[in-house]
């Protein structure tokens, strides 16, 4: 079985939206399970909510622009026995209720599920006001709250079911742009646990333990990881594997040092600060468990600012050349490094 699609090495990729895989994943479970709710703040278009609100008008309520409230009753919701899902942009859910999601949903380990939409760099002219560039930071120190940010549209299809059965708290985060179909239909998704998306294995000299380069991505950013990786591998004659990790928290650490045991340097990529998102994670993992050399991709220590999103991922240093850059430049010019 082919873990990931042909489609992400044509030269003009097909792309989807994320937010129709969460659209569609919500209604086909929702058909399911009449306890599913769905709750959204004059976004029910921009979410791709409305095919729920239009199946299911008694189940959908809209709550206008206040999404503080928004979590206060979808909290309520939940401990009548309720599953609510909570629609608006990734700065304002949890961005302007983040004490709300603290105390109402994770302090109560309600069964509350939120998506964030619009979040990462995707938002572009809308500017740095709307870019979530730290939602997901500002998540991971809260208790019982689990993190999702799936790589393309059908992975988002299948993360919004599973976290509908997954008892407790759940932040979906998705961007606003098509992406490249990255997955299949029958790629396997599990909450919690990583995927390994490419391994590229060069014969090594006698006597030399090359290890590997491992690149581990959450969100669409894993297709330009992947495009970087096999110019690694081809070009480099490097010994590279792609991990894809949907789910930040709780962190695959398992597995995760499974791979580490083999390897030399490790790599992060993310749509979201290296402070606190996945970087910091795996930062953190590889401090504590198993020290090695660490790259971390991504937006770091700024804000955002208005432009396209191909303008801010070159900006940010997120395009494929420049990942595969910063890999190759970081192997070239590290003592300690092994050939």
């Amino acid at each position: 079985m082919n873990i990931i699609s042909p489609n992400v090495w044509q030269r003009n990729p097909k792309t989807a939206l994320c937010r129709e895989g969460f659209g569609e994943g919500l209604v086909e479970e929702a058909k399911k399970n009449d306890k599913i709710v769905g709750l959204c703040c004059d976004l029910t278009d921009s979410t791709k909510m409305r095919q729920f609100a239009d199946e299911f008008p008694k189940r959908f309520i809209e709550m206008g622009i206040s999404e503080q409230n928004m979590i206060g009753v979808a909290s309520g919701l939940a401990l009548e026995g309720k599953i609510p899902v909570c629609a608006s942009y990734a700065v304002f859910n949890p961005g302007r209720n983040w004490d709300q999601v603290r105390i109402s949903v994770c302090y109560q380990n309600t069964n509350v599920k939120i998506l964030g939409a619009h979040a990462g760099l995707s938002v572009g002219p809308d500017g740095a006001t709307h870019q979530a560039l730290e939602d997901i930071a500002s998540l991971r120190a809260i208790p019982n709250i689990t993190i999702l940010a799936p790589c393309d549209c059908e992975e988002t299809k299948k993360a919004t079911i599973e976290m509908l059965k997954y008892k407790g708290p759940v932040y979906l985060r998705i961007p606003r742009e098509t992406t490249p179909i990255i997955t299949e239909k029958n790629t396997p998704f599990e909450i919690g646990k990583i995927q390994e998306f490419y391994r590229n294995d060069v014969p090594s000299p006698v006597g030399c333990n090359r290890g590997s380069v491992v690149i581990v991505a959450t969100g669409p950013i894993i297709y330009e990881a992947l495009l970087a990786a096999k110019v690694l591998a081809e070009n480099d004659k490097e010994n590279v594997i792609v991990l894809n990790c949907p789910t930040i928290k709780p962190l695959d650490e398992k597995n995760l040092l499974k791979f580490f045991a083999s390897a030399k340097l490790v790599v992060t990529a993310e749509e979201h600060q290296v402070i606190g998102g996945l970087g910091g994670a795996i930062a953190e993992l590889l401090s504590e468990k198993h020290p090695l050399p660490l790259i971390r991709i991504g937006v770091n220590d700024s804000f955002g600012e208005s432009g396209t999103p191909e303008e801010l991922a070159i900006k940010y240093g997120l395009t494929q050349q420049q990942i595969y850059k910063k890999i190759a430049g970081f192997i070239k010019n590290y003592s300690n490094y092994p050939n």
